[in-house]
């Protein structure tokens, strides 16, 4: 897709969506305008006034929900499926969590599972600087709805941090929050004090946590204060030597802006190393910066596998076949971007020509949080025939997107495109499945494995990256891949007053894919 003008929009880009960081919008929304003259704007079914009319008018709440509604009715992926309901007895922010789909897919999982808003002062800390509120560190839930068996866990944690300062590290199991038992708590209110504390929303929240670290015996206590962390999205480049070459392995954890010079001087490095392989971890990607994405897979093939060749095409709704709604200009397949875009142009100016490996195939290792412009880049890099070797477990599936918009100082995200590769292919709504036998174009060459977190990332004893070593020596999975794939359960419904769950809106956007305008150099 082509990137928006740098006159009109402020940068950045994520996964598959767009960045709009102008309040309100363009064109008609389709159905009889709704005449709104000099009165207040009212509901009527069935017609739309032009969501540019009705933006920005912050005092009213009914005409931020009807801007809501002509906006989704113009715009959204599947705007024929959102029932037409009068927006009165709601709040804005319940209105908004209406203007969906509720139509399953031909798999019985919800279409839509990527409908969300966040307020545009943490949107454009988030975006431009990987800027949040917490602890530092990603954590895995297992068993998240039950009160026996539940289990938090280390993923990682980023430097710098109070989790890192601690010495809270990935295997690290979180024993107690705030004295509530993490695996047996089952009533609302220790429900409530684990979420509130694994899950911060405010700096300076103290909480004291019981931590076993791996493979330790005993159990330690932890005072964590939240405050602002910064992620940095890619870390532990390096290269393994092996007997039949050198391996190049970086941990690429969020396709947000920052991550720009992170990819650009990771890949300088492993070109400098003339690595023979490459193994991306997007184990925890949930996606971003969709041209970030077309970046890398760029670094990885090289130019002359990339040169005329499409990283993504998109389409909108029907109501525009051939015109993006959002910028009104017509729609442009995106390339594959040979040159940095100054995304932070305090890191790295935009022009500069990017490193390349020239490899004919990569390693991925993927979970369940590998999302959108994660599952674009390894899709872009099939089209253009670059192997894709698959290990660990089926991704999220998301091969949708949207322009973030802004409306009266909140952020709102809803699907508004689906992409496919130069080979026209973008069907992967169950997410990319490693398989040992692909048999449909969403399986993906490799293994089917479990997450490892008994070991450091980017230690080569670490399932995932040694099932990847262990497959480029041998072509095929080692003993402990599992033989039959598995699909990852989208569409368990189950009482929140009683689940772990993140609700911070920046963890609900590492699930996405966004596009955004050219940055300025």
């Amino acid at each position: 897709m082509q990137l928006l003008s740098r006159s009109t929009f402020t940068p950045f880009m994520i996964g598959t969506s767009l960045l709009l960081a102008a309040c309100g919008g363009g064109g008609s929304s389709g159905g009889d305008d709704i005449d709104t003259g000099s009165t207040a704007p009212q509901w009527v079914e069935g017609q739309f006034a032009s969501y540019s009319s009705l933006a920005n008018q912050c005092t009213a709440s009914l005409t931020q929900k009807l801007w809501l509604r002509s906006w989704s009715n113009d715009t959204y992926l599947w705007y024929d499926e959102i029932i037409d309901r009068d927006p009165a007895p709601y709040s804005v922010a319940e209105y908004f969590d209406l203007l969906k789909t509720e139509e399953l897919s031909d798999t019985g999982n919800l279409k839509d599972n990527f409908h969300f808003s966040m307020s545009t002062e943490e949107w454009d800390l988030l975006n431009g600087s990987g800027a949040s509120v917490g602890y530092g560190m990603t954590l895995s839930l297992r068993q998240a709805s039950t009160g026996v068996s539940r289990q938090v866990t280390v993923a990682y944690n980023e430097p710098n941090t109070p989790a890192s300062d601690a010495d809270v590290s990935r295997g690290a199991i979180i024993v107690s929050v705030d004295g509530v038992d993490v695996a047996t708590a089952n009533d609302s209110d220790s429900i409530d004090t684990l979420n509130a504390g694994l899950f911060p929303s405010e700096s300076g929240k103290q909480t004291e946590f019981v931590v076993r670290d791996l493979n330790a015996q005993t159990d330690r206590s932890v005072t964590l204060t939240a405050g602002t962390v910064v992620s940095t999205p890619v870390q532990n480049t390096k290269t393994i030597t092996t007997d039949s070459g050198k391996v190049g392995y970086l941990l690429f954890n969020s396709h947000i802006a920052t991550a720009e010079k992170g990819l650009y001087d990771a890949m300088t490095t492993l070109s400098n190393a003339q690595v023979d392989d490459l193994v991306v971890d997007i184990r925890y990607n949930g996606g971003g910066l969709l041209a970030i994405a077309s970046q890398l897979a760029y670094m990885v093939a090289g130019d002359t596998a990339t040169n005329n060749r499409v990283f993504e095409r998109t389409s909108f709704n029907d109501k525009y076949p051939t015109i993006d709604p959002v910028t009104g200009q017509t729609l442009t397949p995106m390339p594959f971007y040979s040159e940095s875009l100054g995304f932070n142009t305090s890191l790295l100016r935009g022009g500069v020509s990017l490193p390349t490996l020239n490899l004919n195939r990569v390693f991925v290792l993927t979970t369940p949080d590998t999302c959108s412009a994660s599952e674009a880049l390894m899709n872009a890099l099939r089209g253009i025939d670059i192997e894709v070797i698959q290990l660990g477990d089926t991704t999220c599936g998301k091969p949708y997107g949207f322009y973030p918009t802004d409306n009266c100082d909140t952020t709102y995200f809803t699907i508004q495109f689906k992409g496919v590769n130069d080979k026209g292919f973008g069907e992967y709504s169950d997410g990319f499945v490693p398989s040992t036998n692909p048999t449909v174009d969403s399986e993906v060459p490799g293994c089917m494995l479990d997450d490892d977190l008994t070991h450091a990332l980017g230690d080569s004893d670490e399932t995932l990256l040694s099932a990847a070593l262990y497959y480029r020596d041998n072509n095929t999975c080692p003993a402990t891949a599992t033989a039959i794939a598995r699909a990852p359960a989208k569409n368990t419904f189950i009482d929140p007053g009683f689940m772990l769950q993140d609700t911070r809106n920046h963890n609900v956007l590492l699930n996405n894919r966004i596009l955004t305008p050219q940055a300025s150099e």
